[in-house]
């Protein structure tokens, strides 16, 4: 499958001969600095923030810059095919939206979810929608057009109301769950301890709870918000244990996504435990500090399976995305650019994010002379701390 997305500059360059000036950002560092002057502060704290200090977040962008790519000459790269394979999907690009649980208020309409999955519609790029949403899950996949969207599930400690929600994605059309392991608990977030806040306990971004038949059930119709958050905070976090997996295993035929893991030995379990795919992440250094840039796990939790492994923490580029792809990555999610994109533009700002990142990793690829993704692999790239 040829890749055009390089085409996004040639479209920006003839915009300006008419006098057509972009209005959003290219670089990762404006994002985030207009972004920070759009979102509320309470908004912004929870987006941007870290666990700590926020060291492992750093040193999980901080870890690309260890790799360098070799340019490879008389390649004629004039054709990039981008499509990926995963647990049975064809990709156009091995680009995806990592799921972000407060993007729903990270729009000017205070629908995020909605935005980001038209954007999804709009690029080929699927998004991966949280649990914690500000809209149900089956108004979110209903916007996904002919993209396939993934649900990522916070596990609940109430069993059928988990087996609910899996049910609900998979009648809205999910084409995947991703059940993320690194979150029964909230890490230490200074950020979010200075402006005392957790959206969730305020009511946001519970849609998919209070639209659920289990969830109405167990609170009664019609309850107060402080009774819903309540309920919700006593059965959001579930310590799961390798005994709990074939019990994940057996809620759905769905592609079964396991996120955060970064160890090998975990890798070969969930994989023995009969997972379809390795999600390698930290939750962008969010959840722990202290812990190991997830680039640095990536090459050896991909070493230890044959399964599709999908990778995010510390995506800024898209060169950054070449560079994981070449560490053993099958696709990567990028957060925390495409939701800064939302809060400049809606849909539109997501759009734009993510073209942009598709149109610099494609002419990353035709320049350097890496015509398809199967070209890209651990002997693409130096370490240049050697």
């Amino acid at each position: 499958m040829a890749s055009h997305y390089g085409d996004y500059q040639l479209e920006i360059h003839l915009d300006g001969l008419t006098g057509v000036v972009p209005s959003r950002p290219f670089t990762f560092a404006e994002l985030e600095r207009r972004a920070a002057e759009t979102l509320p502060p309470w908004v912004w704290s929870y987006v941007a923030g870290g666990a700590g200090d926020e060291h492992t977040q750093e040193a999980n962008t901080a870890a690309f810059r260890r790799w360098g790519l070799y340019p490879r000459m008389f390649v004629g790269a004039r054709e990039r095919d981008t499509a990926v394979d995963l647990c049975g999907l064809r990709l156009p690009s091995p680009l995806m939206m990592a799921p972000v649980g407060v993007v729903g208020l990270c729009s000017q309409d205070g629908h995020g979810d909605l935005a980001t999955a038209e954007a999804a519609a709009r690029t080929g790029v699927p998004m991966i929608a949280s649990t914690l949403s500000q809209d149900p899950m089956e108004e979110v996949a209903a916007r996904f057009g002919d993209t396939p969207g993934f649900f990522q599930l916070y596990t609940p400690t109430d069993r059928e109301l988990a087996e609910s929600l899996v049910r609900r994605a998979e009648t809205a059309g999910f084409a995947g769950i991703v059940v993320t392991l690194d979150t029964w608990v909230t890490g230490w977030r200074p950020r979010d301890l200075a402006t005392a806040n957790m959206p969730m306990l305020r009511g946001h971004c519970l849609a998919n709870y209070t639209s659920d038949p289990v969830f109405q059930a167990r609170v009664g119709a019609d309850a107060p918000r402080d009774t819903v958050v309540a309920h919700w905070a006593g059965v959001f976090g579930n310590p799961l244990t390798w005994d709990d997996l074939p019990w994940l295993r057996s809620l759905t035929d769905l592609p079964l996504i396991v996120k955060g893991v970064c160890h090998p030995d975990d890798a070969r379990r969930a994989a023995d435990g009969g997972v379809d795919a390795i999600y390698v992440s930290n939750h962008g250094g969010r959840q722990a500090n202290g812990g190991i840039p997830a680039l640095e796990c990536l090459p050896d939790v991909a070493a230890a399976t044959d399964l599709p492994v999908v990778f995010d923490s510390g995506v800024r580029s898209g060169t950054d995305a070449v560079k994981a792809l070449a560490l053993g990555a099958t696709a990567v999610a990028v957060g925390r650019p495409y939701v800064y994109g939302l809060a400049l533009g809606g849909a539109d700002g997501v759009v734009h994010v993510l073209r942009s990142l598709l149109a610099e990793a494609d002419l990353l690829m035709a320049v350097d002379g890496y015509p398809s993704l199967g070209d890209l692999g651990p002997d693409a790239l130096r370490d240049l701390r050697a």
